[in-house]
């Protein structure tokens, strides 16, 4: 077999004819060091410092401040804020009547919601029926999307902005009922 018909054609003229000291120069520039590197040991909290001026240095990551806000991500985050915040105040009132149900029945809570002027009393119940209608629609507009309604991106955006318009008015209505 011909050293041609295995590629080494070129590979062993080029060894054959290039002179023994050019050979050598080129495996004593690969086998010399480039660099130096020195090393020292340092203590942990010397470490723990180069690591936070290192972390300074890096850039930052956009995070979301960099995007325009959409209906579909903003109403998301509206529906898990609004449900935490139905879920604390249930869950403080039980606990809290649990606790002490003397103070916390439902003579003493009448009796402290009527002692209010009227426009705190308004402003409470449109701070509560706010969150409460927004949960519950978009509650019901998730429900159409486990149905496999309104899947489209053009769905989403007209239930998004049926259920902020039916929020608007059910607030209203919600507040005030006397």
């Amino acid at each position: 077999m011909s050293t041609r018909a295995l590629g080494l054609g070129s590979a062993l003229r080029k060894a054959a004819f290039t002179p023994n000291l050019v050979r050598n120069q080129v495996v004593l520039r690969n086998l010399v060091v480039k660099r130096s590197i020195q090393l020292q040991s340092l203590p942990s909290s010397a470490g723990t410092e180069i690591l936070n001026k290192q972390r300074l240095l890096r850039p930052s990551s956009p995070h979301f401040t960099i995007y325009q806000p959409q209906l579909t991500w903003v109403a998301s985050i509206a529906n898990r804020v609004t449900g935490v915040g139905l879920s604390v105040l249930l869950y403080g009132f039980s606990i809290a009547y649990l606790i002490a149900p003397g103070t916390f029945d439902s003579a003493n809570v009448i009796g402290f919601v009527a002692g209010l002027p009227e426009g705190v009393k308004y402003a409470g119940k449109a701070i509560l029926a706010a969150p409460f209608a927004f949960h519950s629609l978009n509650g019901i507009r998730h429900l159409s999307w486990d149905m496999v309604k309104f899947i489209s991106l053009k769905g989403a955006y007209v239930t998004g902005y049926i259920v902020l318009g039916a929020t608007a008015v059910s607030t209203v209505a919600l507040t005030l009922i006397k």
